[in-house]
């Protein structure tokens, strides 16, 4: 067994496929006949720089690794751009080696296609095997969010990585500048040999820029941590009685201030799936399921022409936050092409019922209606309570490997219905407001104006959150007795339709007309209006949802913040609260100049779902009478 590191540095001199004299590249790689890689697309560009790693284990030298690079072509067939090979068995083991292949094809053989640049590191894999190189490839690669518009950019952002190998290994970073409409441009590089730093310790690093100007300062720190993994259904920690106490001791309630951020254990037993969509021309599909928890992403193997495939895999994670969703996504493998999506669905952490064996129902792409499909999953989770709450109140871990936003109409229609109905609440309540004052019904005039006296004369700043204190109780109560008052949004859940409904009217129409054509020439201005609308209206939704219990811990935990601010407010006197958060946040750069920046509130409230959220994490209620299973035994009767 043999682990290749392939980092593909940029191409040179690539041949033009397009007719302005340019091509859109990418890269495949292959070894024997299953696609193992492939790149990102540097549109209009004959000399790409990708920087990207793969890493791949392999059971033997003999196959050798097989590139093949395509002009990208929208709704067209790629085009070829020339192939080669590398002969692995040339290759000194344990060290990089800087490879430049020249592009040849097979037809042509006496044309100049170009080359292509590699370094590869080829290493010999003994011992036990945990199956590491399950992680998707994507998930080795992080960006940061862009700075606009500085040359001493503060990006403030915190990244884990999970290291595999006890001697570290050189961490790649490059900078770049974000161009609109454009390839961006190459600002440098920099390394970082993690093998030459001590354990369990922070260190500053200023790294210069090689290939350009400037310096990243960086705050690193490897620390030992239960990692992500992936075992057989034969291996199962949570059966085993005393590996099963030992987790439970771990996130018992006493070790509260032991790791903070190791809130708690996630084991997911992916088991099988039944009437999967046939993808291939034979009826047949190729599944394999890709399961992840925020950045960490694993993967089953393939089970070849088969619509009802058996995995018996189990997947292990540490929770970070409990309030993560854990997604399931099932795939159709093709070997000379990106795999077809199948079906998916989002299970929030704190809404899995320990040990029990559940058919979900496969979703759509944007998880808002059924597609064709069940699968089995029976998950665990074990977490600190406690250490929960506390990670709560801190940023919210950023999903690296997201879609770009883009522009859609129902998208834009959707944020801007959500928003409307936002700002109509308050429109309404203060219509009430207005009414009271023009004695519109004398009664109730008179009772509001006894109110406000009541309140005006006797009101301490205690009262504020101890309002929203009994708002929370009172909605509990209607809750818990029966008369619940929260209504499923169909509204949303209506627009969602549309929306997946002109994602497939896209995909099948290259051709945008009309009026969609003049959006798309403004579209960095509407996708930011999009988004805008789409941070408002999942704010007060969000606050909706915290008073409503729709994720209950949350609003417990809401409970015990208001009850602590009441006493607060009531026992001290507000120019001491004042003065306590001022010094606070006066001081916080001094003592911790390279604090992440965070709102409490805001943080607490991105935990809550918004309405689309809701209906996305909704639980679908699976079909029996479509199960392969359930035919069989119908049969037998």
């Amino acid at each position: 067994m043999y682990q290749l590191d392939i980092t593909l540095r940029r191409g040179q001199s690539l041949a033009a496929r397009d007719r302005g004299g340019t091509s859109d590249p990418y890269v495949k790689f292959k070894i024997g006949r299953k696609e193992v890689f492939r790149s990102k697309i540097i549109h209009k560009n004959l000399n790409p720089v990708w920087e990207e790693k793969a890493c791949v284990l392999i059971d033997h030298l003999r196959e050798p690794l097989y590139i093949k690079v395509f002009d990208y072509d929208f709704g067209l067939q790629d085009d070829f751009m020339g192939s080669a090979f590398l002969d692995l068995t040339q290759l000194e083991l344990n060290r990089s080696t800087d490879v430049t292949l020249t592009l040849k094809d097979p037809h042509y053989p006496d044309h100049d296609l170009g080359i292509i640049l590699l370094s590869v590191i080829l290493t010999p894999k003994e011992g036990e095997h945990r199956d590491v190189t399950m992680l998707m490839r994507k998930s080795w690669k992080r960006s940061s969010k862009i700075m606009p518009k500085t040359l001493n950019p503060q990006w403030r952002e915190q990244f884990d990585f999970h290291l595999y190998e006890e001697r570290g290994g050189i961490m790649d970073i490059t900078a770049w500048d974000k161009d609109a409409g454009k390839r961006d441009d190459f600002i440098g590089r920099c390394q970082v040999d993690l093998s030459s730093l001590s354990r369990e310790q922070t260190h500053k690093l200023e790294l210069h820029l090689e290939e350009g100007e400037g310096h990243l300062v960086l705050l690193v720190t490897l620390t030992a941590s239960a990692t992500v993994c992936i075992s057989d259904l034969s291996v199962n920690s949570m059966e085993d009685q005393k590996e099963r106490e030992e987790i439970l001791k771990r996130y018992s309630p006493l070790r509260i201030f032991n790791n903070l951020k190791d809130v708690g254990f996630l084991q997911v037993k992916v088991i099988r799936a039944e009437g999967l969509m046939a993808a291939d021309v034979t009826g047949k599909s190729d599944p394999f399921c890709v399961v992840e928890l925020n950045n960490d992403r694993l993967l089953t193997h393939t089970v070849y022409k088969n619509l009802n495939p058996e995995w018996n895999k189990v997947f292990t994670f540490n929770i970070k936050d409990i309030h993560s969703v854990l997604e399931v996504t099932v795939y159709d493998e093709d070997r000379d092409r990106s795999a077809d999506f199948l079906g998916r669905v989002a299970i929030p952490l704190l809404s899995i019922q320990n040990g029990e064996q559940k058919a979900y129902v496969l979703k759509n792409k944007q998880l808002t209606g059924p597609t064709k499909g069940v699968i089995y999953l029976e998950i665990d989770v074990i977490f600190n309570a406690v250490k929960a709450s506390l990670r709560t109140l801190i940023p919210k871990e950023r999903k690296y490997i997201e879609e770009e936003n883009r522009l859609s109409k129902q998208l834009l229609l959707r944020n801007f219905i959500r928003t409307k109905r936002c700002v109509i609440v308050l429109v309404n309540a203060a219509y009430y407001v207005n009414s009271c004052f023009d004695w519109d019904s004398p009664p109730r005039s008179l009772a509001a104006f006894v109110l406000f006296l009541l309140i005006v004369w006797n009101f301490e700043l205690y009262m504020i959150p101890l309002l929203l204190l009994l708002l929370l109780t009172w909605n509990y109560f209607l809750i818990i007795s029966g008369k619940d008052n929260r209504q499923r949004d169909t509204v949303v859940e209506d627009i969602l339709e549309d929306e997946e409904e002109e994602d497939d009217r896209d995909d099948k129409d290259g051709e945008k007309k009309g009026f969609i054509n003049k959006i798309y020439a403004i579209q960095e201005v509407c996708v930011s209006v999009q988004n805008i609308l789409d941070e408002v209206a999942s704010l007060g939704e969000r606050i909706k949802n915290t008073f409503n219990w729709t994720v209950p811990f949350l609003s417990w935990l809401a409970i015990v913040a208001l009850c602590v601010f009441t006493a607060i407010l009531y026992f001290i006197p507000l120019r001491y609260i004042v003065l306590v958060w001022g010094i606070n946040k006066f001081t916080k750069k001094l003592r911790s100049p390279y604090a992440i920046d965070n709102n409490e509130l805001l943080d607490f409230l991105s935990r809550v779902p918004s309405d689309v959220q809701v209906v996305q994490y909704q639980e679908l209620k699976p079909d029996h009478s479509h199960s392969p299973y359930k035919r069989k035994k119908n049969n037998l009767g």
